[in-house]
């Protein structure tokens, strides 16, 4: 910016911008909707002062009678330069705007703002995905191919012609031996859930608007109780609303408590309250997009509600706390964590830990085939992630999904464990608008379920956020949509009901696309969990990697 003429450090010109407002002053009414709407400012109606040169007349052409300036003073729409301001390409000035007169659009050159956005010491946080482009042939998910077809066709392996319910189980699921002797010495086994393969994976009320979370909650209980799809939605940590804890809908959802107990003490209120049990409780030990670094709702987004379900004062950024001080190791966190879990539950709600994708899966995993009460394991891969990480964290740290996954089970397979423990897979999971497929492809190798977020939030919101760094505000509350926002003004532009209709379209959607890919493999009444005789791909490296087929 210009102060008293001077040139700063800071100083950018629009064609600095990553986007770069394009304004029609012919067709534009002055009406101001766009600047209304902006969510983060990028625009402001100003008055400018335009010189125009005034030729004479034929008739008045003699000497002395050259053209003169003429000053014109109008107003219009400008856009900031300040980096703070810098527009982040929603669009949702195009969107209210009746007369399609301004729009955003990408810089045509490597945008220097990049080098101004870690202002005043502070590193830049994001929302979105990771920066770091996919090569060529898309991520590895995307081109694993399903290979084992049938070769006739059979009406009665056509998903469009038959009717069949794919389902998976979660929690510990013991030998009829184990659970006799469980039963006989402690007259107790452990709790299995028959759920649907495909979970809302774990974003937290806070991180979400009031309005985006009512309209999730109201198309889950759509899915379960007049379609008969046993869905279920993991609510992330810092607890949830108080009046979900004490409804009969709590049985369609999977609380989710981080290892420093964060928004413990409303859950523990809501106890001797709670008319149904919750689906699953997932104790979340990392995250993949940020492994080791953990969420972070900044202050923007921490009203007097989200405050008092955390036990915080209004007003502060809330980072994800660290383990609690009570245990000293992975080994004992997971122990500790899932007793007292169990316990506070009766033994009635299965439990288990929820990872970031990382080499050291595996001692997990095997820590948790020794205790009986392990109900599971998550593990969430690098591609994911919808708004706390740094970009630090979310182009340099993590492990892929795949990969990650099918070591846990082939692990499983060596110790004869492979149905015992199932492991749920999360991270990019559709990143590219394949659900399906992807889904599809991780269950085959070695995957009970997905879970997913950011593609529900594309989805059933209309989340305009991408990996080319457009939109992707959603840490500091400030989403145009009012996906991520709780500012009252930007999240009543979201109706709930709206957002319940699109969830249960997905999910009926996503149901046929798998149907369509399970069926012709013969495998119509059950998951084919680590079938990955079915699968193959055109890289040699992967093919080795995965132990799957190589194909050209």
């Amino acid at each position: 910016m210009l102060s008293n003429g001077t040139l700063t450090p800071s100083t950018l010109s629009v064609k600095d911008l990553l986007w770069q407002i394009h304004w029609e002053k012919d067709k534009c009414t002055l009406c101001g909707r766009c600047t209304a709407v902006c969510p983060v400012h990028a625009i402001e109606l100003g008055v400018h002062r335009k010189r125009s040169v005034r030729l004479p007349a034929l008739a008045e052409i003699g000497p002395g009678s050259g053209g003169s300036n003429v000053y014109e003073v109008y107003h219009g729409i400008r856009q900031k330069t300040d980096p703070a301001y810098a527009c982040v390409g929603c669009a949702t000035c195009s969107l209210v705007c009746p007369n399609d007169c301004i729009a955003p659009y990408r810089s045509d050159e490597v945008d220097k703002l990049r080098f101004h956005i870690n202002r005043g010491g502070q590193a830049r946080s994001r929302g979105g995905r990771r920066n770091v482009p996919e090569f060529a042939g898309g991520s590895v998910l995307d081109r694993i191919k399903f290979i084992r077809i049938s070769m006739l066709t059979d009406p009665a392996l056509d998903a469009g012609r038959h009717e069949f319910e794919l389902r998976t189980l979660l929690g510990r699921v013991l030998p009829p031996e184990e659970n006799l002797r469980l039963y006989r010495e402690q007259g107790w086994i452990p709790p299995v859930r028959e759920i649907y393969p495909l979970i809302i994976g774990g974003m937290s009320f806070g991180a979400l608007s009031p309005n985006m979370w009512e309209g999730l909650q109201m198309g889950i209980a759509y899915l379960n109780e007049e379609i008969g799809m046993p869905v279920r939605m993991c609510t992330g940590e810092g607890g949830c609303p108080p009046r979900l804890l004490r409804s009969r809908f709590l049985k369609y959802v999977i609380l989710q408590i981080a290892s420093g107990y964060f928004g413990w003490d409303e859950i523990v209120h809501a106890l001797p309250h709670m008319k149904e049990d919750p689906c699953a409780v997932e104790i979340k030990y990392g995250q993949g997009a940020k492994p080791g670094d953990g969420g972070l709702l900044m202050w923007y987004k921490v009203n007097k509600l989200i405050a008092a379900i955390r036990g915080v004062p209004p007003g502060v950024s809330l980072p994800s706390p660290p383990t609690h001080q009570t245990k000293y190791s992975i080994e004992e966190a997971v122990a500790k964590m899932i007793q007292s879990m169990y316990m506070a539950w009766g033994f009635r709600v299965p439990v288990y830990p929820k990872i970031s994708g990382t080499s050291t899966a595996l001692a997990v995993l095997n820590n948790l085939t020794r205790n009986q009460y392990a109900g599971g394991l998550a593990i969430d891969g690098e591609d994911g992630g919808t708004g706390a990480a740094y970009n630090i964290s979310m182009d340099h740290m993590g492990h892929p999904i795949a990969s990650n996954i099918r070591d846990c089970y082939l692990n499983l397979v060596k110790l004869g464990r492979q149905n015992e423990i199932p492991l749920f897979a999360g991270g990019g999971v559709g990143k590219n608008g394949k659900l399906a497929a992807n889904a599809a492809a991780l269950i085959m190798l070695g995957a009970s379920g997905v879970q997913c977020g950011k593609y529900i939030m594309q989805a059933a919101a209309g989340c305009v956020g991408s990996e080319s760094d457009r939109c992707n505000v959603c840490n500091v509350g400030l989403c145009p949509k009012g996906i991520t926002s709780q500012d009252p003004r930007l999240y009543r532009r979201i109706d709930p009901e709206k957002v319940a209709e699109r969830v249960v379209d997905v999910f009926l959607s996503f149901d046929m696309e798998l149907k369509k890919i399970v069926a012709p493999l013969g495998r119509s009444t059950s998951l084919p969990i680590g079938m990955s005789d079915a699968l193959a791909i055109n890289d040699a490296d992967a093919a080795q990697r995965l132990q799957i087929q190589y194909v050209v």
